[in-house]
């Protein structure tokens, strides 16, 4: 399901009045929504064919610093144009913002019109092909982990982030009453998001103090992707129309659980599901093994498009249902890659190392391209491993931080053959990036343990 609002849907809208501004956006390394404001008369008379925006978009941080160090863009070659090319399959209401519509955008060379290789769009179109080509096609789903919190983001901004207090006192995991307290928010969430055209099937409390989790159903991988991404934006707006923030910083308090977003895959052909086979064990086709051990065998390769922060290593603890091993059990949440559907023609596997931080597109990008490798090699499915796999010590271990992951990244044969040196190493330099700007910083913990004692 792809956007709702049709073209011919657009002018008569803006015709009547209904709609009279056009969000053009296009997704930037780090999943968020970026792109301009148009009035709707200017887009239908125009700006739907396309429009620019400066190329630093895909060589900013979060801060929108503009580091040194990537080939494709500098201050020494000027920082010029892309070319955002609006698909126009995903234009959409949205709800939540009066008179409003939205279409996602693909981002092109200025002067080739070709596609940018490194945007994360692109990405994952190239692994879709690639499967195309194999004569699959994936279906995907993200779950949604974020908390919510009493203060709007400038209050906590204003205080540092020092004042934190989720929007309730006590762990809600499935928690009926204590979720009606936040139905002012997660009520308008499901049904803007539905109205736009997102599939949303729940919201739920989650395993900790103010934690929600939003599923949207099963779809086509950059249907899942784009979901994802205006579900995430939208639970920021909305939030912040009703003077509350909302975080999907994987770990924002050390005594707190993390907040995941676990990516569900299966291949289908047609309308059969590839990864189903009835005389098989678990249910699982040959197909679906040699998919899964390339998940596993590369799982280190691309942990860093599933954990791309320095926080986002905080949540790997034991005992946290936040993954440690790349190993894969049956049913199994202390696995980092779970059977789900066991038996049935739902059977599916879920990765669970990557945080709510994740930029969709690439996640679900390497995740392909793993899997891929894994069918072109026929490599063979490990048994499952049982128990409690944090206590398994002969499971290898998912990098432990932001350095370890960029240097399993920056040494990566699979992801290069799939995407290209240049794209590696363009995410290479976004990763040491980040590391770099953290080694500068002196943090709260360093002050407080070392200020008097040291």
């Amino acid at each position: 399901m792809a956007g709702n609002l049709s073209f011919e849907d657009l002018k008569s809208a803006a015709k009547s009045g209904d709609l009279d501004t056009v969000l053009v956006c296009a997704v930037d390394m780090q999943g968020r929504l970026m792109g301009k404001r148009f009035h709707v008369q200017n887009f239908i008379d125009s700006s739907h064919d396309e429009t620019h925006c400066c190329n630093y978009l895909l060589a900013t941080d979060l801060e929108m610093a503009t580091p040194d160090g990537y080939a494709t863009t500098s201050w020494r070659a000027g920082y010029g144009d892309y070319v955002m090319k609006p698909d126009l399959s995903t234009l959409r209401r949205v709800p939540w913002l009066e008179g409003t519509a939205m279409v996602l955008c693909d981002l092109l060379d200025h002067h080739t019109h070709e596609p940018v290789p490194q945007s994360p769009r692109q990405m994952l179109k190239t692994q879709i092909a690639r499967l195309k080509e194999l004569g699959y096609e994936a279906m995907m789903a993200t779950e949604l982990e974020f908390f919510l919190f009493e203060q709007s983001f400038r209050d906590l901004a204003r205080s540092g982030y020092r004042e934190l207090t989720p929007i309730s006192a006590y762990n809600e995991d499935y928690h009926i009453l204590q979720t009606t307290k936040e139905e002012a928010i997660m009520r308008p969430v499901r049904n803007h998001l539905f109205v736009a055209g997102i599939p949303v099937e729940n919201s739920k409390g989650e395993a900790e103090t103010g934690q929600e989790e939003l599923n949207i159903r099963y779809a086509e991988a950059m249907d899942c992707a784009d979901h994802h991404t205006i579900a995430k934006h939208a639970v920021k707006e909305i939030a912040w129309a009703n003077g509350r923030a909302a975080t999907f910083l994987p770990k924002w308090n050390r005594n707190k659980v993390g907040s995941a977003a676990h990516v569900h895959m299966s291949l289908w052909s047609g309308k059969t599901p590839a990864f189903h086979d009835p005389d098989r064990k678990h249910g699982m086709s040959e197909l679906m093994g040699h998919f899964m051990a390339g998940l596993i065998e590369y799982a280190t390769d691309y942990t860093w498009f599933l954990a791309p922060y320095v926080n986002s290593y905080k949540r790997f603890m034991k005992g946290s249902f936040a993954p440690t091993r790349t190993v894969w059990s049956v049913d199994n949440r202390t696995a980092g890659f779970r059977l789900c559907g066991e038996g049935t023609k739902a059977v599916r596997v879920e990765c669970r190392i990557g945080g709510a931080d994740i930029n969709p597109y690439l996640a679900q990008a390497v995740l392909l391209a793993a899997g891929i490798r894994g069918l072109e090699e026929k490599l063979e499915l490990a048994p499952p491993t049982t128990g409690d796999v944090y206590e398994n010590a002969e499971a290898r271990h998912i990098p432990s931080t932001l350095r370890d992951a960029t240097e399993t990244l920056r040494g990566s044969k699979m992801l290069r053959a799939a995407f290209g040196d240049a794209v590696i190493d363009h995410y290479v330099r976004c990763a040491e990036w980040e590391q770099e700007e953290f080694d500068k910083a002196v943090t709260d913990w360093e002050i407080a343990r070392g200020f008097e004692r040291a």
